[in-house]
């Protein structure tokens, strides 16, 4: 019986969610680089995390099925960028708020 984890990290990929991830990655990217480029603000690190997050995910779920290893080492490494995220905005939320 293969686990949840199996399914999840090496499952079949899905073509929508590639697209909903890679776009969300280039709008956030799009609107970051407006306000430090334009604006002139300084630029939020956590959308920098949110960005790298969902391109890995996006480039894992448009890999074709043959590659599912490499897929679920992306969307791993996806997470653990996410993950980290998190793990910084509750030990030292400044390093990401400035």
């Amino acid at each position: 019986m293969p686990s949840i984890i199996d399914q999840t990290l090496f499952g079949e990929s899905s073509r929508r969610l590639a697209v909903v991830n890679l776009c969300g990655a280039l709008l956030l990217a799009g609107q970051q680089g407006y306000y430090v480029v334009v604006e002139g603000a300084t630029p939020f690190y956590a959308i920098l995390f949110l960005i790298a997050g969902m391109a890995l995910s996006g480039i894992a779920e448009s890999l074709p099925g043959s590659r599912r290893r490499a897929a679920g080492v992306l969307r791993l490494t996806a997470l653990v960028v996410l993950g980290s995220m998190l793990v910084i905005m509750i030990v030292t939320p400044e390093l990401l708020t400035n």
